[in-house]
């Protein structure tokens, strides 16, 4: 019995060490912003800030999504479908890893991106962590 609960409890360990902080940063000059402002810039209902995004392939971007809006990525796909068809917007810039994306929100007072809370470092700022 006791092997059987250990091995159904493996499966959640992993689960859980996988999910990873994510925190929403921007220029060091950038104000903090509520969770509402970030996925209206995310998910193209407001151009007054510039997102950064993730690639697709990066894990990171399907719990930064989850944890924003509650939607998947296909979801998200759709959403920026739409906006781009119709000319309303132009989808986020996909960048290939955290560093990338630290260093295009840094750049840019007007940039906000998402990375692992564990690279973060002086050159960007936390704006809104979620958890």
């Amino acid at each position: 019995m006791k092997t059987i609960i250990s091995m159904l409890a493996l499966p959640l360990m992993l689960v859980s060490v996988a999910q990873a902080d994510v925190v929403v940063i921007g220029n060091v000059a950038a104000p903090n912003m509520s969770k509402d402002e970030v996925t209206q810039f995310f998910l193209g209902k407001s151009q007054a800030m510039k997102p950064v995004d993730r690639t697709s392939s990066d894990p990171i971007k399907a719990q930064f999504y989850q944890k924003l809006s509650g939607q998947d990525l296909s979801q998200v796909k759709a959403t920026w479908s739409r906006l781009v068809f119709t000319g309303k917007a132009t989808a986020p810039k996909e960048l290939p890893d955290a560093a990338a994306v630290k260093k295009a929100v840094a750049a840019d007072p007007k940039a906000i991106g998402y990375i692992d809370k564990s690279e973060v470092d002086a050159t960007v700022k936390v704006l809104l962590t979620l958890n």
